[in-house]
């Protein structure tokens, strides 16, 4: 028999020199409720994530939140023990951001803090340490609603690369995905975070950067003109809400959506909607004031416009504001 002196690696047989696919693994930092959605969305439609947070306890929390997420889709959506297992699998929690330094697209997703606020010192923060360990074509992304990207890429040496991303509502059927451009955005980084969206099934909205973008500068002010009828004694808070979901084919009434979204970050974006564009439309109505400052803040705290039992169910009306 001759003897084989051809090497293999041209023949394919070896993995050495293959190149990885773009977004084959992702990065999310801080796994809150944002950031659990999109470690959980991205997971599930088969690409690997790897999230940073403080604490061992912060990511043992969030693994289990993930995954009752994912047994709520077992009963209600179709999904399979074994793609369950699949999705858990693509994921992975760490402390040491060196952990990200393989990815090509990270985005930051910092908690809210009880006020609805996020830190932008800590997000410039963040933006520097991925810089750190990213490769210089990386993506790097902030999930935001506010007029920020631009401010985060500012002391980075590849701005380019920065983009801001916002998923307007985190359920099942709401397949959008805002893209939002920066001062220093590039058009290729816009184009590959289109092909994202293509990923994880989405549709990629373009967005140039201004305060509450698209979809919230349409859903506060439908959320004060709600308010204000409640307050005129108009209709109960259960009637509005039933109107607007047969009315305009709505999941969510928009005082529940309200809740799920939480009422201190709505009460903020608000505010500075308001000093962003001057005008009242934008201004909180008492009764989101009323609810803010006695941190009545939706489902995160069991009571908003609604009560709420453990497992994030309507119990009834608020009878509290």
């Amino acid at each position: 028999m001759a003897e084989i002196i051809e090497p293999i690696e041209e023949y394919g047989l070896s993995t050495k020199h293959k190149k990885k696919s773009l977004f084959s693994k992702i990065g999310v930092v801080g796994c809150g409720r944002d950031g659990r959605h999109i470690v959980g969305l991205t997971a599930l439609s088969g690409i690997e994530v790897i999230f940073i947070e403080v604490s061992d306890e912060r990511i043992h929390a969030a693994f289990k939140s993930i995954e009752n997420g994912l047994d709520t889709k077992i009963e209600n959506w179709g999904l399979t023990q074994s793609e369950k297992r699949a999705t858990m699998g693509r994921i992975k929690g760490s402390l040491n951001y060196g952990d990200l330094k393989d990815c090509d697209f990270v985005i930051e997703c910092i908690r809210y803090d009880m006020d609805g606020e996020r830190s932008t010192e800590l997000r410039k923060e963040v933006f520097r340490n991925l810089e750190q360990v990213l490769a210089p074509d990386a993506i790097i992304a902030t999930n935001a609603t506010t007029v920020i990207i631009s401010e985060l890429a500012a002391d980075l040496k590849y701005k380019d690369r920065c983009i801001s991303l916002h998923f307007p509502v985190s359920h099942t059927d709401a397949r959008l995905l805002e893209v939002v451009s920066g001062t220093f955005t590039s058009d290729e980084a816009v184009h590959k975070v289109f092909h994202f969206a293509h990923m994880i099934k989405h549709t990629a909205i373009p967005v140039h950067e201004s305060s509450g973008l698209v979809s919230f500068r349409m859903m506060i002010t439908m959320l004060n003109e709600a308010c204000q009828i409640w307050m005129e004694n108009i209709a109960s808070i259960e009637d509005i809400d039933k109107e607007f979901t047969i009315i305009f084919g709505q999941r969510f009434g928009i005082f529940q959506l309200a809740d799920i979204l939480g009422i201190e970050k709505l009460v903020m974006l608000m505010e500075d909607m308001f000093h962003e564009y001057g005008d009242k439309k934008y201004k909180a109505t008492p009764v989101l004031w009323r609810l803010f400052r006695s941190k009545q803040l939706g489902v995160s705290t069991k009571r908003g416009f609604y009560v709420y039992d453990d497992s994030g169910k309507i119990i009834g009306p608020n009878n509290l504001i």
